[in-house]
């Protein structure tokens, strides 16, 4: 699937970053749309199904649902699950460092309560 930016005034971001984004994530400029696009066209949907939540094979919510059942207590099973959501996730993302550093947070925390 193809990320489509429909407004490219919206994305003044300097020719490094838009470069970055447009490898990276697959956006294509609105300018650059070919007939087939228009028609194919799908409105992502970041509620249900944001793609940096469903990228390969299983749904990040599955995985961590699976994972946290056997968890202790609630909190455990809470601080499990951030560190999965931003592992899972890690490389669909800008800021992949950002990323890490919230589930090292998380993982801390996670260690700590089970002391």
């Amino acid at each position: 699937m193809r990320l489509h930016i429909m407004d490219d005034s919206k994305f003044d971001l300097g020719n490094f970053e838009e470069e970055y984004l447009t490898q990276a994530a697959g956006f294509v400029p609105f300018s650059e749309w070919t007939a087939q696009d228009i028609i194919n066209f799908e409105e992502p949907d970041m509620v249900n199904s944001p793609a940096h939540y469903t990228s390969g094979r299983y749904e990040a919510i599955d995985v961590i649902e699976d994972a946290i059942t056997e968890a202790p207590n609630v909190q455990a099973g809470f601080l499990q699950g951030q560190v999965l959501k931003y592992l899972l996730r890690l490389w669909h993302k800008i800021d992949a460092k950002e990323d890490a550093e919230k589930a090292r947070w998380y993982l801390d925390r996670l260690i700590k309560s089970l002391e």
